[in-house]
């Protein structure tokens, strides 16, 4: 059974940057991989996506300071995120867009003002 795991979550302030990988397990391919996350209380949203082709899209909240990218050949994801706000605390999560997958555990990210 295909799994997701995500990392690199952490504790930041106000400013810093994180960056999340995801990898999957199992012998299979994301065509549209995306980077989700749910706030306490919230529900989950689509924060940025990439194709196979590298052609990406990016909630507006966080355009300019995240960039979403991709190792087809690792089946990984990553989402680099920069000058990071209060507001993006966060369970974030991967998943395929179009096809989702079972959601794995999602890695915290929290921002300290």
């Amino acid at each position: 059974q295909v799994q997701l795991a995500e990392s690199g979550g952490g504790l930041v302030q106000a400013g810093e940057s994180l960056t999340l990988s995801c990898a999957a397990s199992g012998r299979f391919r994301i065509n549209t991989a995306g980077w989700y996350r749910q706030a306490p209380g919230q529900q989950r949203e689509l924060v940025a996506s990439i194709t196979r082709g590298g052609v990406t899209t990016y909630q507006d909240s966080v355009k300019g300071r995240f960039t979403i990218s991709r190792d087809n050949a690792k089946i990984t994801v990553y989402l680099q995120m920069n000058s990071l706000k209060p507001e993006d605390t966060a369970v974030y999560y991967c998943n395929d867009v179009y096809n989702p997958l079972s959601w794995g555990r999602g890695t915290q990210v929290t921002v300290s003002s």
